[in-house]
């Protein structure tokens, strides 16, 4: 008799006991095992970027880089890896977020007990997961702006990166160091993105990176 081979699962958040929880949770199905687990954004990248996975289950707000951030950067840089992104945030904004980083569902944690093997199952099988409030929100959307109306973000996908790692009170060396770029453009980004925004300092972009949910308030 065949053993059917388990999917390779990476659980990243930054609270230990949640990802004890999804680790546990998972691996008590016969199809999924967790073999990595990341307690911030960009130790989710690294280590998805160096290990063998079906499936990234990504926490929405993490330090460095959040999993919406995460995403963008696997889908560039592993486009064949599955990614769910868990959420205690019941928000259309994270949800439509989460589905132009590349990630095929959203989960949230109140509900994770319910809908997390399933929304893992459906990302395994090429299929997406969306949780019902989710869904109504999608509907109104397609049908207000149509499939070509995305409202678009005015930073980049770096620029989005480095002002997290500024509002979490980071200095450019330290910012350099994680993004792997040198300080000069760090400033050159910031600059950007203040002209960009009309933003005078690092307070104002702190406000901008709580209304984006790059950070939490």
């Amino acid at each position: 008799m065949t053993t059917q081979r388990k999917s390779r699962v990476l659980v990243a958040d930054d609270h230990a006991i949640l990802r004890h929880g999804v680790k546990r949770l998972l691996d008590e199905e016969p199809d999924f095992e967790v073999v990595a687990e990341a307690s911030d954004g960009s130790e989710a990248l690294q280590v998805a970027l160096s290990t063998e996975l079906d499936l990234a289950v990504l926490d929405v707000s993490m330090p460095r880089l959040t999993g919406l951030q995460a995403a963008r950067q696997l889908r560039e840089h592993r486009p064949d890896l599955r990614v769910l992104i868990l959420s205690m945030h019941d928000n259309e904004q994270f949800f439509f977020e989460a589905l132009r980083a590349g990630a095929c569902g959203y989960v949230l944690k109140s509900a994770a007990h319910e809908d997390l093997v399933v929304a893992c199952r459906a990302a395994i099988g090429g299929q997406s997961f969306v949780y019902p409030s989710a869904l109504t929100a999608l509907i109104r959307e397609y049908l207000e702006r149509g499939p070509d109306g995305q409202p678009e973000d005015p930073l980049t996908a770096r620029e989005s990166e480095v002002v997290k790692l500024i509002a979490e009170g980071l200095t450019a060396k330290e910012i350099a160091d994680i993004l792997v770029i040198s300080e000069k453009t760090v400033d050159r980004h910031r600059s950007n993105v203040l002209e960009k925004l009309g933003l005078r300092d690092r307070v104002a972009l702190t406000r901008y990176a709580v209304r984006r949910g790059l950070i939490e308030p």
